[in-house]
């Protein structure tokens, strides 16, 4: 990437970060940034730019999170292999056909992963950090635990306790830096020649985390209720890799009966783990939140894995694991000498916007937020009900569109992006493209204004009807 390219507007009203970020998805979108091509040094960048890192770490996790690039641990981002899907010939008045990205890069982005960023509570957060540096903390600026810091450790043992019903102890977690980083610390303990049977469709970035470990890889279908305990019996595997309370992308929740074969099966054969990804459990809208299937673990068989990425924001990068109890001795044996990869600074203010209530609030009012932008879109789809069904709807972030009258998914992508608004296949999801359902797209909500969805929605209706 070509760093004297980039022109950021100091006197412009839009943030920096988001200005950079527009500026490399735009190059992304347009072709001049191939798949696989590195991006700068977030450090390296920010000094040519003469903006502040946590700039460019903002554009990058916000790339990150939309699925423009790719965080690698220790080798930097990398632009994702977006697919043709995103790159939809439009017709211009000479005649000529250019892609969406050239003339009207998108006025309305349903992006699936999205959060909304103006609701971060930076002045709360300003605060946190400015008194956690009042005083000289010279110990902040040491090596930390492995795990992470115990007192973060102890106060998300209390959060999940009490908001997901996950019993644990500080010392069965570990603090990382992304899920991603997480899973490959996780993979390093359990050791070479697992066989992980995943859901499908299901999160590709586990899937090509395990494949990179070495790790044989399958996949099961999903019914109604989730992964077929059959299916993951026959398989052959002895690690599933499960969403139990929102299955992204589908939203499936699974139910108590299906959850108690889950455990059953993991408890068969020693050995045997399950890996529960809660990534978007506090955002529910509808009835009682769905309880974490670790805390109906009598052995010691599910291996707990959260983020503040979505709850927070993508660039906090705190993640964390909750591991059995048998795997706790065995993580001292194998990966005590690994440095934490999340600084003591940032763990120490995570731990006091935790404690001090501001997470309980800020997830209570982005709960208000996203739910009023659920049902301004529910609402809104009903125009289009003649063509199309809502799933996974009243959890989350995002719904999952199917069409009924014939429409592909492709030809779905294109009519919106001559209107301007990028929806995203639900085939990009599915390790098995021959079992891929067609005519399905996903729609996220999070980034979007209200007033931005109505809009989007009618753009929708002169593309699809």
């Amino acid at each position: 990437m070509n760093e004297l390219t980039i022109h950021l507007d100091q006197k412009s009203k839009k943030p920096m970060y988001e200005q950079l970020y527009e500026y490399i998805k735009q190059d992304i979108q347009q072709g001049r940034l191939g798949a696989g091509t590195r991006l700068p040094a977030s450090r390296a960048l920010s000094q040519y730019l003469d903006v502040s890192r946590s700039t460019v770490d903002l554009a990058y996790e916000q790339l990150v999170s939309e699925g423009y690039v790719e965080s690698m641990a220790r080798r930097g981002y990398y632009v994702c292999q977006i697919g043709s899907l995103y790159r939809l010939p439009v017709r211009q008045a000479k005649g000529t056909e250019r892609e969406i990205a050239d003339q009207d890069p998108c006025r309305y982005d349903f992006s699936p992963s999205g959060i909304d960023l103006d609701s971060f509570p930076y002045g709360v957060w300003r605060k946190i950090t400015r008194n956690t540096l009042i005083d000289d903390k010279k110990d902040l600026f040491q090596l930390g635990d492995p795990k992470g810091e115990w007192q973060l450790r102890e106060t998300i043992c209390d959060y999940l306790h009490q908001a997901r019903g996950v019993n644990c102890a500080p010392e069965q977690v570990v603090v990382g830096a992304g899920n991603d980083y997480l899973l490959l610390l996780l993979s390093v303990l359990l050791g070479n020649g697992r066989h992980v049977v995943m859901e499908n469709p299901t999160y590709q970035h586990a899937r090509r985390i395990f494949q990179q470990r070495g790790y044989q890889v399958s996949t099961v279908e999903l019914d109604a209720h989730g992964m077929s305990v059959e299916g993951l019996g026959k398989s052959g595997g002895d690690m599933a890799y499960v969403m139990p309370s929102h299955q992204f992308p589908l939203g499936v929740v699974m139910p108590v009966k299906r959850r108690q074969e889950l455990l059953s099966w993991a408890s068969e054969k020693e050995g045997r783990y399950i890996i529960e990804d809660d990534y978007d459990s506090e955002f529910r809208y509808k009835g009682k939140p769905i309880p974490a299937l670790q805390g109906s673990d009598k052995e010691g068989r599910v291996i707990y894995l959260g983020t503040f990425s979505r709850s927070i924001a993508p660039a906090i990068r705190i993640s964390y694991l909750v591991l059995p109890v048998p795997l706790t001795s065995l993580w001292e044996e194998r990966l005590s000498r690994f440095s934490s990869t999340v600084s003591r600074i940032d763990q120490t203010i995570l731990d006091h916007f935790i404690k001090e209530g501001c997470y309980e609030r800020h997830l209570n009012r982005m709960r208000a937020i996203y739910s009023r932008k659920h049902d301004i879109l529910l609402a809104r789809m009903k125009s289009l009900s003649s063509i199309c069904r809502i799933h996974g709807e009243y959890a989350g972030v995002h719904i999952l569109v199917e069409f009924t009258n014939g429409m592909t998914e492709e030809d779905a992508i294109k009519r919106a992006g001559k209107q301007g608004v990028r929806v995203y296949p639900l085939s990009a999801y599915y390790c098995d493209r021959q079992k891929t359902p067609r005519g399905q797209v996903l729609m996220g909500y999070a980034v979007l204004k209200e007033q931005e969805i109505g809009e989007a929605v009618k753009c929708l209706e002169k593309a699809w009807l």
